[in-house]
């Protein structure tokens, strides 16, 4: 048994070269101990949208992000239709006194408020939306669909 300790953050030469090795490891290991289904969303279902009325990818996904929220919080929080409208989730969960920040030392993504989106087969299932600012992230809220409930979205979205 050879044990080796690889700098993650950032990534050395090292991790970057047993990154899919250890993933799959990873992987397995969520399959057989946490049971976890085999298509759990991975990083590459994951897109990380600015929440911006001017960005195409935001503006594309949005009423498809707002249709999944109004299902969330009445599957889960018992809202009524008029407590989880378009106006609603606009207010709520896109209306950010953020401004977008894009510093030259800082993520490639910037600074600002996001939506991550997580997508399977095509369909948005889950949104975590999060500020990212110069010393951390904050998450502000996460909704999924109940119908994939199993796959404990939130759980990952906080791990993630």
């Amino acid at each position: 048994l050879k044990v080796r300790v690889v700098r993650s953050s950032p990534p050395s030469s090292q991790f970057k070269a047993t990154f899919q090795e250890s993933y799959q490891v990873y992987k397995r290991y969520q399959m057989v101990i946490h049971k976890d289904p085999p298509d759990k969303p991975t990083i590459n279902q994951v897109r990380l949208v600015p929440v911006s009325f001017e960005d195409p990818q935001f503006k594309s996904s949005f009423n498809q992000s707002a249709t999944l929220f109004a299902k969330y919080q009445m599957a889960i929080h018992k809202d009524t239709p008029s407590d989880c409208g378009e106006n609603e989730f606009t207010r709520f969960l896109c209306d950010s006194p953020l401004e977008a920040e894009n510093a030259p030392n800082g993520p490639e993504c910037g600074y600002g408020s996001f939506h991550q989106q997580y997508w399977l087969d095509g369909k948005i299932i889950a949104v975590g939306v999060i500020d990212i600012l110069p010393f951390c992230v904050s998450s502000v809220y996460l909704y999924y669909d109940p119908e994939y409930s199993f796959l404990s979205l939130g759980v990952y979205s906080a791990l993630r």
